[in-house]
């Protein structure tokens, strides 16, 4: 059902993690305990229900996760940021728990919902994070919006493009930070939407996203996170999420922000520096490997990138 009116409304409910943050409880079973964080689902222009997570007051942080990724997955952050900081995780349309339409699995949309998202909220001078496509996401705010109701930007380790042109040479792929060519990147997106998608998915997972030494329960976990999004349209969205080159927009920004990458991530550090080198007064923070410096640095080592982040938001 659509809204009424061309913001989305936002409806509270209760919601609690339970023991070390591996699930998340119901409404009901949370009904007796002070809850430690509040959740919700809001509609967007298009009639999807987007799920969110948030906890503390003060400024807003919005997080928003990565591809096949959930806003519970920055439970570490609602935790420990709150204290100072109004933090709210978004789960994208498809992932986590919000709905799973057949449509809209584009940049340009999920940006639209994340506008959505701030209008409906009425939040203002926002801080906003991203994780890897999270990080497209907000270029494709930024070039569609502007800085209409940000303040600052945290950037996690994504790449300016994933793809590499015929002809590039190593040096422009690591600068870039590119991955794939394009049939790589096809052949990935088949094996995602095919009858070995979660299989695809795990070895993702287990072999790439994060160091050797993280928490194989940890890792089930976030396995069963990412299978929350069907993998046909997660296929179809990696496609066209790897498939834009942002480096004009990443030209453009002008607000504070801080660049957060990984010397174990598959993303070059290398690519992260030339994004903050972009941006005026920007920072770059390097994770090193023996620190937990995966794709997911905010997972393995939440205590330093905790503390970076409020050392930059102040």
């Amino acid at each position: 059902m659509k809204p009424s009116h061309p913001n989305p409304q936002f409806v509270s409910s209760r919601r609690g993690f339970l023991g070390s943050g591996l699930a998340l409880a119901t409404a009901a079973a949370c009904a007796s305990f002070a809850p430690v964080a509040s959740a919700g689902t809001g509609l967007t222009q298009d009639g999807v229900r987007l799920n969110f997570i948030e906890k503390g007051r003060g400024q807003p942080l919005v997080m928003i996760p990565g591809w096949s990724q959930t806003a519970a997955m920055y439970k570490h952050q609602l935790e420990v940021l709150s204290g100072r900081y109004r933090v709210i995780a978004l789960d994208m349309r498809g992932h986590g728990d919000s709905d799973k339409p057949t449509h809209g699995y584009r940049m340009a949309r999920l940006a639209a919902d994340v506008h959505d998202f701030l209008e409906g909220m009425n939040l203002r001078n926002v801080a906003l994070a991203g994780h890897s496509m999270g990080c497209s996401v907000i270029w494709s705010y930024i070039d569609q919006f502007g800085p209409d109701r940000l303040s600052k930007l945290v950037l996690i380790d994504q790449a300016p493009t994933v793809i590499f042109w015929p002809g590039w040479s190593d040096d422009e792929k690591q600068e870039a930070g590119a991955l794939f060519d394009a049939k790589g990147l096809l052949d990935t997106a088949a094996a995602l939407a095919g009858p070995d998608g979660e299989k695809t998915t795990a070895g993702l997972v287990n072999g790439l996203f994060f160091t050797k030494g993280y928490s194989p329960q940890e890792l089930e976990w976030v396995l069963k996170e990412n299978l929350k999004f069907p993998r046909a349209p997660a296929a179809r969205l990696l496609v066209d999420h790897c498939m834009q080159d942002w480096r004009d927009t990443i030209r453009r920004i002008d607000l504070p922000t801080l660049v957060v990458g990984g010397e174990a991530s598959f993303f070059t550090p290398r690519s992260q520096r030339w994004i903050a080198a972009q941006i005026p007064g920007a920072q770059a923070e390097i994770f090193g490997a023996s620190e937990g410096g995966s794709h997911f640095m905010f997972m393995e080592n939440p205590g330093k990138f905790n503390a970076i982040v409020q050392n930059f938001l102040g």
